[in-house]
């Protein structure tokens, strides 16, 4: 079975736990111990979906927009 990572930049501790098939406190240990990548917005923490991707080699989407910042001169 191929782990399907959702299309946005960030998971939530549960969704991570429930893709890495860990119970979710394992989850929340792993993330104080440094095994994990998180990022702490406000009081809740949210997993980059990109660096989860690449630390379990698999495949990822690009999550970022890009935008034209450029003005065609007239």
């Amino acid at each position: 079975m191929t782990a399907a990572l959702p299309d946005r930049a960030t998971m939530t501790v549960a969704e991570t736990a429930l893709l890495l098939g860990v119970h979710r406190d394992a989850a929340y240990d792993a993330i104080h111990r440094g095994e994990l990548p998180a990022i702490r917005v406000g009081r809740a923490i949210r997993i980059p979906t990109a660096k989860l991707a690449d630390l379990l080699g698999l495949p990822h989407h690009a999550t970022t927009a890009t935008s034209d910042t450029t003005e065609a001169a007239s």
